[in-house]
């Protein structure tokens, strides 16, 4: 029988979502669980990759088990023995054909900055602290993502994707006010942002790559133009792509700020 799991991660402890041979991972953490509290090896399959340090907030996975299980205390002693860096919020039976990664339509990532120093937001903020940074000269520049296009300069060397094509739906920053800020009453102002762009797939690195790109057109570094020229169309080259190198891009930015934020079936 297949069951659905929802759950989130702090992606500080672990080198990302995928099983890697020599470091601590979060498919390895849950399978190691399961197997424990089921007394056989269980296999767990998610909705996408996530780089070392890069967190999510109610990701999707799947499992198989025989016979029917009660989901509620399964997940209350995942809970339990889980590192406190992972947390399930539901288990649930799914259709036999139901499929984590290849199932989902719309993947959604938030990328959060803080242009001061504040020790309340750091372990999940970059702190950016470059003057004069153009906030809707990035959004400018972000708007010419919409649409489908090949990303072939923001994805990262070695990747072993069959096409760099993504049709991405939504991309913006935004400013936001913290928890800690609305406790006092006061305002985020100009101090906080975040980026939030949403695909039907997502290259590796890429959304780090995009945003460290974006940050180099606030800066003045990048025009518009320029950033825009990144952009390839669908039809550039025939596949399999072959294309101007990631260096093309700007430099990416830290993973402990970025939030896989959404998943959609």
């Amino acid at each position: 029988m297949r069951y659905r799991i929802k759950l989130s991660y702090s992606g500080a402890d672990f080198c990302g979502w995928q099983v890697q041979p020599d470091a601590p991972s979060v498919q390895q953490a849950l399978e190691s669980a399961l197997s424990t509290l089921l007394h056989v090896p269980v296999a767990v399959t998610g909705a996408g990759r996530t780089d070392t340090g890069v967190n999510a907030i109610g990701y999707v996975a799947h499992f198989d088990a025989a016979g029917e299980l009660d989901t509620h205390q399964l997940a209350y002693k995942l809970n339990a023995i889980l590192p406190r860096s992972v947390v399930i919020h539901d288990i649930a039976p799914a259709a036999p054909e139901f499929h984590a990664r290849f199932d989902a339509i719309r993947r959604e990532y938030s990328y959060f900055l803080h242009r001061t120093k504040d020790p309340f937001v750091e372990a999940f903020s970059y702190l950016y602290t470059f003057p004069g940074v153009d906030f809707d000269k990035m959004n400018e520049a972000a708007a010419a993502l919409l649409g489908q296009h090949d990303f072939r300069c923001f994805e990262k060397t070695g990747a072993d994707s069959k096409t760099s094509i993504c049709t991405v739906t939504e991309a913006a920053w935004h400013r936001y006010t913290p928890t800690h800020l609305q406790l006092t009453g006061r305002e985020g102002g100009d101090g906080y942002w975040y980026f939030r762009i949403a695909a039907d797939r997502f290259l590796r690195n890429m959304v780090r790559a995009v945003v460290g790109t974006l940050l180099e057109v606030g800066r003045g570094k990048r025009s518009v133009a320029e950033f825009q020229g990144l952009i390839l169309p669908v039809d550039a080259v025939p596949e399999p792509v072959e294309g101007p190198a990631r260096s093309l891009a700007g430099e990416s930015v830290p993973g402990h700020a970025l939030f896989l934020s959404d998943v959609r079936y």
